[in-house]
């Protein structure tokens, strides 16, 4: 008993520990935990079994099948024939009241029946492959779905972040000029305007701190749907946004050689085309005759009383072999137009995929310009970025010199903070840009 406690004791430290464990992640690392935790992923996965399980279903429908079958039936009030009286020795032209058969029987049964020829069958067989590749890409899409959410909420984190330290700073520098306004104006050496500014300035930038703090944790919520934890879970981001901005840009992803055949959309729209392909060979099959088999075997037991099951009981059986042969004949021109119907189908879905070829590369251009844009705006937002805090610093300078006024300096800080938020959003875009590139590369 005192070695087990003591083993507790020594192991406690170790329990809590490993129950004040704090998820983190680097992006690659969300990414991977969410496509195994992610609640469509997890579906999509399902989805992807229970095709599996509809093609055994499609197969197994035109191979033997064997039922059984039990009956039982007991006549309350068995019915009354009358059978003329002179077959009995009776007089001529009366009738004798009989009652034929027992009350109870009861009867068993099994069928074989094995499908011979159905050109539905076939074509229902050859669409489960279809179905298959529909439902493995339909799982690709939604990997690459969640990988563009994943990547969007962890820079979103990041990004709300690097706002509250970045407002934080701004607060503190704009709460030490108020001060020092405050006691220059109070030893008559500044004006009231000059205080109130700073303080309207002061009093909107809490306000964004405050806002700023809120979304830090909505969007840390965010990811942790994303990824699927508990969304209270203090989960912890390992990358740094402006080191995963540099290493996210590329240029050699530009030119990376494009295989049309590898992208997602492609090859759900070539599913598309097999699908209907594949509705007209079954529209077309319903002018073929169908060919079926069976053997049945059973048998029958008549009784006054229920005493089926006893072992005297007597159990009269009975065989049956026979085949189904279904010849359609004349469908008043219905199959016709199903057949029609099916092959309008086939010939929307060809345009359809000329079309969606096109678009994707569209899209591919579209990403390579996106992608190339928001790079030169995150170069171009980090020069102003510098520039904006030039100016404030000089413009801060002049107003403790007395060579600008408040209004001036209010303009600088103005300026200062919108140019940080559109630094932080360029680093931000230009993630996203090359996820978006890379979903459509398919890498």
């Amino acid at each position: 008993m005192r070695k087990t406690l003591i083993s507790l004791l020594l192991l406690l430290p170790v329990l809590v520990s490993a129950q004040d464990t704090i998820p983190s992640f680097s992006l690659d690392q969300a990414i991977t935990y969410a496509l195994e935790h992610n609640y469509s992923a997890i579906n999509a996965e399902r989805d992807l079994d229970d095709a599996q399980k509809q093609k055994w279903e499609t197969i197994a429908s035109g191979l033997p099948q064997i039922n059984g079958a039990v009956s039982y039936q007991n006549q309350l009030k068995q019915p009354v024939s009358q059978i003329p009286a002179e077959f009995f020795g009776g007089e001529p032209g009366t009738y004798q009241e009989v009652i034929f058969g027992q009350s109870q029987s009861m009867s068993a049964s099994a069928t074989l029946r094995q499908q011979i020829f159905d050109g539905s069958y076939i074509v229902g067989v050859q669409a489960t492959k279809t179905f298959l590749a529909y439902s493995a890409n339909s799982k690709e899409k939604t990997e690459l779905d969640v990988r563009r959410s994943v990547v969007e909420a962890y820079g979103n984190v990041l990004l709300a972040q690097e706002s509250v330290r970045i407002s934080e700073r701004n607060v503190n520098t704009l709460e030490q000029n108020l001060y020092e306004t405050k006691r220059v104006y109070e030893n008559g050496l500044g004006d009231e305007e000059s205080v109130d500014q700073l303080q309207i300035t002061l009093s909107s930038m809490q306000n964004y701190l405050k806002n700023a703090q809120r979304m830090e944790k909505i969007t840390l919520q965010m990811l942790n749907l994303v990824l699927g934890l508990p969304i209270d879970a203090p989960t912890e981001l390992t990358e740094n946004l402006d080191d995963l901005t540099q290493s996210q840009i590329d240029f050699q992803l530009l030119d990376s050689e494009f295989n049309i055949e590898n992208n997602v959309d492609y090859k759900m729209a070539v599913n598309l085309n097999e699908q209907r392909a594949l509705e007209l060979k079954l529209a077309k099959s319903y002018a073929l005759p169908t060919l079926n088999a069976f053997v049945n075997y059973g048998g029958n037991s008549f009784s006054n009383e229920f005493n089926f099951f006893s072992s005297g009981q007597q159990w009269f059986g009975s065989s049956i072999l026979g085949v189904d042969l279904n010849i359609p004949i004349f469908s008043s021109l219905r199959r016709s137009a199903t057949t029609q119907r099916a092959k309008i189908a086939l010939d929307k879905a060809k345009t359809q995929f000329t079309e969606a070829q096109a678009q994707i590369r569209l899209q591919l251009e579209t990403a390579k310009s996106d992608y190339i844009l928001a790079i030169e705006q995150y170069g171009t937002s980090k020069e102003n970025l510098e520039l904006a805090e030039r100016i404030e610093k000089k413009n801060e300078i002049k107003y403790t010199e007395g060579l600008a006024t408040s209004f001036e300096l209010r303009q600088a800080q103005t300026q200062l903070y919108t140019n940080q938020q559109e630094y932080l959003q360029s680093m931000v875009d230009v993630i996203l840009k090359k996820t978006e590139l890379e979903n459509i590369l398919n890498q």
